[in-house]
């Protein structure tokens, strides 16, 4: 029988995501030569999320744009179905700036890591800092996010579920089993 806890309703996520927008202007100290970056698919959304609210605290316009990282994964092999391949776009070229990357759920790190290798085949930031708005342990690679939403503990038959209002139609975090 499966069983769902909620973990982050729409006001929770609303809190964690300008949270972490202030903690990203205070570490960068504004955002001058920052770059934001979603990992597709809701990672996308945040990224757009997180520009928002810092516009609205900073009266500053951050670039946002969007990384496909199919091609990197180092699970291709293991998959049969050819995979979907979505566009990246970066709106502005990445040499020398902050890049944040933002995801939903960081986990094993290997999304990340693919993430990081798609970047640096399209230039060389300066910096690349990790947002994510949950994190859930079981790490396979040393990556570590500087800025989270909610530290979520799990095991490892556990799954989280992240649903987007923009993708999704709500915006809801909950764990299944």
């Amino acid at each position: 029988m499966a069983t769902e806890k909620n973990i982050l309703d729409d006001a929770a996520i609303r809190r964690a995501l300008t949270r972490i927008a202030h903690e990203i202007l205070e570490r960068n100290k504004g955002v001058e030569n920052c770059v934001l970056v979603g990992i597709h698919t809701r990672g996308v959304y945040l990224a757009r999320r997180l520009a928002d609210r810092i516009r609205r605290i900073e009266g500053e316009t951050v670039p946002v744009g969007e990384l496909d990282i199919t091609l990197y994964r180092d699970d291709l092999t293991e998959k049969t179905e050819q995979p979907e391949v979505r566009d990246s776009h970066l709106p502005v070229d990445i040499h020398g700036k902050i890049v944040v990357l933002v995801d939903d759920v960081l986990y094993t790190g290997r999304t990340v890591r693919a993430a990081m290798d798609a970047l640096i085949d399209r230039g060389r930031p300066r910096m690349i800092q990790l947002a994510v708005l949950v994190d859930r342990g079981h790490r396979e690679l040393p990556i570590r996010p500087d800025y989270v939403g909610k530290n979520v503990p799990t095991s490892k038959e556990e799954i989280v579920h992240v649903a987007v209002l923009e993708h999704d139609g709500k915006d809801r975090v909950h764990i299944s089993k």
